[in-house]
């Protein structure tokens, strides 16, 4: 299959939540996704961090984006995010890759990085399993 960059577009695009963040689609190939969100006021928490919960909304939706390259139609099983130091900076990026799939699931890893004065670090470190839905999920799996 190829096309998985248009494609991807047009599942984005197809988000509420992904358009109200502003959320980008970088790269999107077998077995890999970039996206990435400009880091705004509004996605901060007290001390000036971004909140955990945007970041690991990105881990999420990128592991999937790079389960659907391997396995069509997918939603994450489960997931788990391990947080390595504050986010700040200007943009969040996410880079997911498969480690593993079969006919049905895939086990994805993504790192996320905060871009920042021309530097680029690590923030997050997620995996998470992705598995195949036969139709979508709106008409009833």
């Amino acid at each position: 299959m190829h096309g998985f960059f248009e494609k991807g577009q047009q599942v984005l695009v197809s988000q509420p939540f992904s358009r109200l963040l502003g959320t980008e689609l970088c790269e999107l190939s077998e077995g890999y996704a970039e996206l990435s969100l400009r880091i705004r006021e509004d996605f901060k928490q007290s001390y000036g961090f971004v909140h955990g919960g945007v970041v690991s909304y990105l881990a999420d939706n990128c592991l999937t984006f790079a389960g659907a390259t391997v396995l069509g139609n997918c939603v994450t099983s489960e997931f788990k995010i391990n947080y390595v130091m504050p986010t700040i900076g200007d943009t969040l990026v996410a880079k997911s890759t498969v480690l593993a799939f079969a006919l049905r699931q895939a086990v994805c890893e993504c790192k996320l990085y905060v871009l920042r004065g021309g530097e680029s670090m690590l923030v997050a470190v997620a995996q998470g399993t992705i598995v195949k839905i036969e139709t979508d999920v709106r008409g009833g799996v």
